[in-house]
């Protein structure tokens, strides 16, 4: 492991995660001449086969016709976006938080939470699924392209962030009872400190993926026709900024009405979090990254009006689109994709590519069921379908 030191830019809030104090990757390598440390997991995470399948991964399971709703590849770019701009105005790294955008939903099975759910139910008796954990499995083991070493080599910042973005794993604070037992062995190697919060990058990352989801599910809930603009304008905000645009764009509508609105939703978002933001670093003072961590509590956030506000919308969206018969019709063909094909391959492992089978040879049930679930994590939509197809024909 290697640790660089340099030092902190005028450039970067005293909070921030600078490059040159990065804590440096596992396995030790030269610096680049001409990119950060930072710059260099972003383009690692670019480069990497887990997410350029993105682009075939659903990110709410509907299905439909059309070229315009978003995967969980567009999306994540939306997230990265949003994620410098905040970075950006807070003076913190933006290539750690973009990166962080970038990776965020690396670790999604396909068909999105339903294959997710599916897939952990399958695990059950084996530790379960954690995208979390199988995208830092992903980095640090399953991703196999570089001469010198398995994994992606990504800095310690970068996997704390992929880890720990949505807040500690264990102590005060934790949101889950358990830690997936992939993250507490590779923590046990090189500590992620498990019982603190992430760095401010990470955590505008995570804030990021939550503004972007619920104004993209909006706007790709209209598209299908899930519901209407009239639903959704009676809305706390959503009828306010409305009003603005009506008043503004007197006759608008259709999809300029819609685009208006929702792009207005994402800046007010964007500028409720950096206010209140701001106000916590005023009040708290971090000055260093190890004080944000220590914090007890994250430094990133929204308003208490605006996470009441969020508490609505996304109400909607779980009842008129999560919910709606179209979707629930999907998640149902969904999980029994996955389950038949973890069951057939769990049954019989020499159904799975050498590699793949090689790993399971000799090694139990645990092993051979853990192998079959990277497998099946690591699958597109389309090519999830065509393995069941293979193993099921004429039931897919």
């Amino acid at each position: 492991m290697n640790r660089p030191s340099a030092p902190v830019s005028a450039d970067y809030a005293p909070f921030a995660c600078h490059p040159g104090q990065s804590r440096g990757r596992f396995y030790p390598e030269a610096e680049s001449r001409t990119r950060t440390c930072f710059q260099r997991d972003r383009d690692r995470v670019i480069h990497s086969s887990v997410f350029r399948r993105l682009m075939h991964k659903t990110q709410v399971f509907v299905h439909h016709e059309g070229d315009h709703f978003r995967t969980r590849l567009t999306h994540s770019l939306e997230v990265a976006q949003i994620a410098r701009s905040i970075a950006r105005a807070l003076h913190l790294d933006e290539d750690l938080a973009e990166a962080l955008a970038l990776a965020h939903d690396i670790g999604h099975s396909p068909f999105g939470h339903a294959g997710e759910d599916a897939l952990h139910a399958c695990m059950e008796d084996y530790g379960g699924f954690d995208h979390n954990a199988y995208a830092l499995r992903h980095v640090v083991e399953l991703e196999q392209r570089y001469a010198s070493f398995d994994g992606l080599n990504l800095t310690w910042e970068t996997l704390e962030g992929i880890v720990k973005h949505n807040g500690p794993l264990m102590g005060e604070g934790a949101k889950h009872d358990s830690v997936a037992d992939s993250i507490t062995t590779f923590s046990a190697t090189w500590d992620l400190e498990l019982g603190t919060y992430a760095s401010a990058e990470a955590q505008v990352a995570a804030l990021s993926d939550d503004i972007a989801y619920n104004n993209h599910d909006l706007d790709d809930g209209l598209r299908a026709e899930l519901f209407k603009f009239e639903d959704i304008e009676t809305l706390p905000l959503i009828s306010d900024l409305a009003r603005e645009v009506r008043s503004a764009y007197p006759g608008i509508e259709g999809k300029r009405l819609r685009h208006e609105t929702i792009r207005r939703l994402i800046s007010h978002m964007i500028e409720d979090l950096l206010a209140e933001t701001s106000r916590r670093i005023a009040d708290l003072d971090p000055r260093s990254v190890d004080e944000v961590r220590g914090l007890g509590k994250p430094l990133i956030g929204f308003s208490k009006e605006l996470q009441s506000t969020d508490k609505v919308l996304r109400a909607f969206l779980f009842e008129n689109m999560y919910r709606h018969e179209r979707v629930v019709g999907s998640v149902s063909k969904a999980q029994l994709i996955v389950r038949e094909l973890f069951e057939g391959l769990f049954q019989d492992p020499d159904n799975l590519p050498e590699t793949w089978r090689v790993a399971c040879s000799g090694n139990g049930e645990p092993a051979t069921a853990r192998v079959v679930c990277d497998y099946i994590a690591g699958m597109t939509d389309h090519f999830a379908r065509q393995e069941h197809e293979r193993l099921f024909p004429g039931q897919s």
